[in-house]
């Protein structure tokens, strides 16, 4: 599985007042975002608010995006559960809807349990079940999650379907050592959309960017003038994005992120509660840094 270049971790919409998944507003946007010269899709990741949903709707959102998405895009799915049994069963049902490839995160409720060896018990018992190639995902460390050391992300690497990782600590020197350590071949995926650049530099082989639901088009064209040695124009581009990223995606959460997709004329919507939407009197920043993008027409 080539895992080179931009993947959306895209946000799942949900209906405004029953709170259910907009299904319909899910295929509205990947049926606009798969114009974008990019490599795949993730959905339930952290921006699609992944822990908020069940494990029928992930199935459910798999089955959507199956019917969209064309043959050439990549479709991921997180399926990261606390318990190896409910990883498993998760991973299968996705695979059986359309997955094709799985983004599990490290089980972290009993974080003083999960020990290198735990996770690597648990990351191996996973790769051996499922039907589909396993990406790892280092989670920001904001959240609740674990810091799995580079050795052990190495270790992993060693299995055969383990095949990438997303990094989203956002420290280009871990992504350094992941590419060094880690087998020939494993996918190293920066997760911030301000390193997308600097991440290839070291090594890395693209992304899995939440800028990128903004900005689809400009990541894709990041990537391929990064890869033909257009470098003038691959850091244009990202001197654009990186203040996205610092001030819309980071800054303002999922709840930015949705707004700006409803100004862009996407279906953003509220986010899951108990996430909150952002406040009105934000949205004018949300315009202002979508319009110094290049991303909306100013005033």
């Amino acid at each position: 599985m080539d895992l080179s270049g931009v993947f959306l971790p895209v946000t799942t919409p949900f209906h405004p007042t029953t709170g259910e998944v907009d299904r319909d507003g899910l295929r509205f946007n990947l049926e606009r975002w798969a114009r974008a010269p990019v490599q795949g899709v993730v959905l339930a990741g952290t921006t699609g608010e992944g822990v908020l949903l069940d494990e029928a709707e992930r199935v459910a959102l798999v089955e959507v995006a199956r019917e969209v998405l064309p043959p050439h895009m990549v479709l991921s799915v997180g399926t990261g559960l606390e318990s190896t049994r409910a990883t498993i069963r998760l991973c299968r049902a996705a695979a059986e809807a359309g997955a094709q490839a799985v983004l599990v995160q490290p089980p972290a409720y009993y974080r003083g349990a999960m020990t290198p060896e735990a996770l690597r018990e648990h990351y191996w018992a996973v790769a051996d079940a499922s039907p589909v190639p396993v990406i790892v995902y280092q989670a920001p460390l904001r959240m609740s999650t674990l810091d799995l050391p580079t050795g052990l992300v190495a270790e992993l690497s060693r299995h055969g379907n383990i095949v990438g990782i997303k990094d989203s600590r956002g420290k280009l020197e871990l992504v350094g050592e992941l590419v060094g350590q880690c087998r020939r071949g494993f996918a190293v995926l920066v997760g911030s959309g301000a390193h997308l650049y600097a991440g290839m530099e070291v090594g890395a082989v693209g992304g899995i960017v939440a800028v990128a639901d903004l900005a689809p088009e400009e990541c894709g064209r990041l990537f391929q003038a990064y890869r033909a040695g257009r470098t003038s124009e691959a850091g244009r581009l990202q001197e654009r994005l990186g203040p996205l990223h610092q001030d819309l995606v980071a800054g303002m959460g999922i709840g930015g992120v949705k707004a700006a997709l409803d100004l862009l004329g996407y279906r953003g919507g509220p986010p899951r509660p108990p996430l909150r939407p952002l406040p009105e009197g934000r949205r004018g920043e949300v315009r202002e840094l979508l319009v110094r993008a290049g991303l909306l027409a100013g005033a």
